[in-house]
């Protein structure tokens, strides 16, 4: 579960669930092309919510006043994170637009923007993290919390493009009004759809991620090295 306006520069960060942006300051300007990561015009962006179950449902795509983004211009290159258990308290999710730097390699044709799905869990624990990004020919591999001690983070965000595993929450909001959200420190702007809950439990984890950010990201059994395959 990507980065967040209201939280502060993660200690350590490689990829995890829960992460994405939560609410920028401000919305993307630029514009883009392609299905999904439409041509985005001045406060008419395309924003989407998952539903509950994380995992299957359809789309949300609602009008709002501005996109949301991560702080930092994003490399366009996913990474895959996996985790054979997340627990979190106080969960929030909702829809977005993460940018590129101007000029990336990785823009294509979608005009440096990429449609995804804020995950924000104000206090989280991992098992047996997982994190890879395919640089052609060669993945860069982190792993951590295989051993008696877990991942643990707070203010956790996660911006996905695909996320799956067996879900469930205590007391969830559907529906709720992203500028209303208050069960972890992130808001989306007015008008756009989100959920909240009071508690998330994932277990197989498995998500596409383009950013992560964490107020704190502890990480025991570190181990980052290159490998011939992904997690």
């Amino acid at each position: 579960m990507a980065s967040s306006p209201d939280f502060s520069s993660a200690d350590s960060t490689p990829g995890n669930p829960g992460s994405g942006s939560p609410s920028p300051p401000a919305a993307p300007s630029g514009t883009a092309g392609g299905e999904g990561r439409g041509r985005v015009r001045p406060r008419r962006a395309a924003v989407m919510a998952v539903p509950a179950t994380l995992v299957a449902a359809g789309l949300a795509v609602l009008t709002a006043q501005g996109a949301l983004g991560v702080q930092f211009a994003i490399s366009g290159m996913p990474f895959t994170v996996t985790a054979t258990e997340l627990n979190g308290t106080g969960f929030e999710q909702f829809g977005g637009l993460d940018n590129m730097a101007d000029g990336s390699p990785n823009a294509g044709d979608t005009g440096g923007q990429v449609l995804v799905v804020t995950s924000a869990i104000k206090k989280a624990t991992l098992t047996k993290l997982c994190q890879s990004v395919d640089l052609g020919g060669t993945n860069l591999l982190i792993t951590a919390g295989g051993g008696a001690e877990k991942v643990t983070a707070s203010d956790l965000t996660t911006d996905s493009t695909e996320l799956s595993g067996n879900a469930s929450f205590d007391n969830i909001e559907i529906g709720n009004d992203a500028s209303t959200l208050d069960k972890a420190n992130a808001k989306g702007p007015i008008g756009v759809f989100s959920q909240q809950a009071d508690t998330v439990h994932i277990g197989n984890l498995r998500q596409t991620n383009y950013a992560t950010t964490a107020a704190v990201f502890k990480l025991p059994g570190l181990k980052l090295r290159f490998s011939g395959s992904g997690c």
